[in-house]
């Protein structure tokens, strides 16, 4: 798409915005009306989307990029009118006989930017969250899930006029146009690499921006764990999706006197879930694409397999696998798997798994199994994640109460629930002032004043 066309779009778009129709509450709730009501009409054709792009099970395309998108939008719908309110705060005494008032006023015109792995949920949860906060916005889904984008493109285009909300479908060439123009707030979801571009980008317009990024997350199984239910939710969570998600565990550190008896319930839990072949399994995924593919198989120079491995570049398989023998410079450590490899690591006491932990970039996610309440709080104390779970994994994506998003290089910025509209509002702090008193001292001519305002700060402060 041509610069001046997308430019055109934007300028029509911040035209509709400057009507202020979009800060009225009631308009709100209607479009997230409007949306949730869209999204029940397509369910269909948006799974059948999401399984020619990523041969995704129903189940998986309903609970991870449908229903997780319904008790959003009702939230947001329930509570954007007590989230709007002017919010009064306490007013210090150097100010007296004023009041302090927050108030929330969207952005303007948002760039939405989204991931293929889940090319649905992760355009619209955000989108949720700016229209709750009163933004109009310009939607970029990824072009690696067509099917997708096609639909996205197709619900958006039959539910909200186009100066309102946009879609702009394309390649890498389309990001870049849009990248260019100027926008009120953008929010990426992707690599921590191309996070980076978009920072520089949104840089050259001062133009704050939240990035949903990735990175490798750990689980910790101690010894005193549950070990078959620790199993199951690690498997549940690194193969959802084939493990091309960006909360999945990415590597296992786990207690040494529990190593194999832990990997011999991993094997149960994994069998159970695909009846011993993942491949003929109507529940298991596949990769995104050939390129990904060979990204995931070059991971598998060094290490063991100690189960898995089987793989089928033509149908973009590959097998959810365990490998062993792992050091911390080896390549599978170096970089976000983002696919269906678990590397195994032992650890003798929980301060050498803390030291492994810590020594790599912040991750979006830790997960921490052990039944002992001081280990727990000490993981949590010791370390540094985006977000997490205690005995389970990647389940606190789904709660509109709990903020998501990471830290250093994991991103940064939140959003679901409240902490999505606060994302695409800017809170700004008034005071305002009686026109009586008006106290003479902090007026020009200063001269015999110091005396008595240094008394007036050490009565405030």
């Amino acid at each position: 798409m041509k610069q001046s066309v997308i430019a055109g779009k934007i300028q029509k778009i911040r035209a509709f915005y400057e009507t202020g129709d979009t800060k009225e509450i009631p308009f709100r709730k209607r479009q997230l009306r409007k949306l949730k009501a869209a999204i029940r009409k397509n369910e269909q054709l948006i799974m059948d989307a999401l399984y020619k792009d990523l041969k995704k099970p129903a189940f998986e395309s309903y609970a991870s990029e449908i229903g997780i998108l319904y008790p959003e939008i009702t939230h947001a719908i329930r509570h954007v009118g007590s989230w709007s309110k002017r919010r009064r705060v306490a007013t210090p005494l150097i100010h007296f006989y004023s009041r302090s008032s927050v108030y929330y006023e969207p952005y303007g015109v948002a760039l939405i930017i989204s991931p293929w792995n889940y090319p649905f949920q992760l355009i619209i949860a955000p989108l949720v969250a700016a229209i709750a906060a009163g933004n109009c916005a310009v939607m970029k889904p990824s072009e690696l899930a067509p099917a997708t984008s096609r639909v996205i493109a197709k619900i958006i285009r039959e539910t909200f006029p186009e100066n309102y909300i946009a879609v702009i479908e394309g390649g890498v060439d389309a990001t870049q146009a849009l990248l260019e123009e100027k926008f009120d707030y953008i929010f990426f979801t992707g690599g921590t690499a191309v996070g980076r571009i978009i920072m520089r980008a949104a840089a050259k317009h001062l133009t704050p921006l939240t990035l949903e990024l990735g990175g490798k997350s750990p689980v910790i199984v101690d010894e005193d764990a549950d070990l078959p239910v620790a199993a199951r939710r690690l498997s549940w969570g690194k193969f959802f999706n084939a493990g091309q998600t960006c909360l999945a565990p990415d590597y296992l550190l786990v207690h040494e006197k529990i190593k194999d008896r832990f990997i011999g319930e991993l094997v149960l839990a994994i069998d159970a879930f695909y009846d011993g072949d993942p491949a003929a399994s109507p529940d298991y995924a596949r990769i995104i694409s050939e390129r990904h593919f060979d990204r995931i198989m070059g991971l598998l120079k060094k290490g063991k397999i100690l189960y898995g491995g089987e793989n089928n570049r033509k149908k973009r398989y590959i097998a959810p696998t365990i490998v062993g023998n792992i050091a911390p410079k080896d390549p599978i450590m170096q970089e976000e798997i983002f696919g269906p490899l678990l590397p195994v690591m032992t650890f003798r006491d929980l301060g050498e798994a803390i030291d492994i932990v810590n020594g790599r970039p912040r991750p979006l996610a830790l997960y921490y199994f052990s039944k002992s309440k001081r280990n727990q709080k000490r993981v949590l104390r010791e370390t540094a994640s985006g977000g997490g779970c205690i005995n389970d994994t990647v389940s606190h994506v789904g709660s509109q109460e709990l903020p998501f998003g990471g830290i250093g290089d994991s991103g940064m910025g939140r959003y679901h629930g409240r902490s999505g509209f606060e994302t695409f509002s800017h809170q700004r702090g008034i005071l305002t002032r009686s026109f009586w008193p008006d106290v003479m001292l902090r007026y020009p001519p200063y001269r015999k004043k110091d005396r008595l305002l240094k008394a007036l700060f050490r009565i405030v402060g």
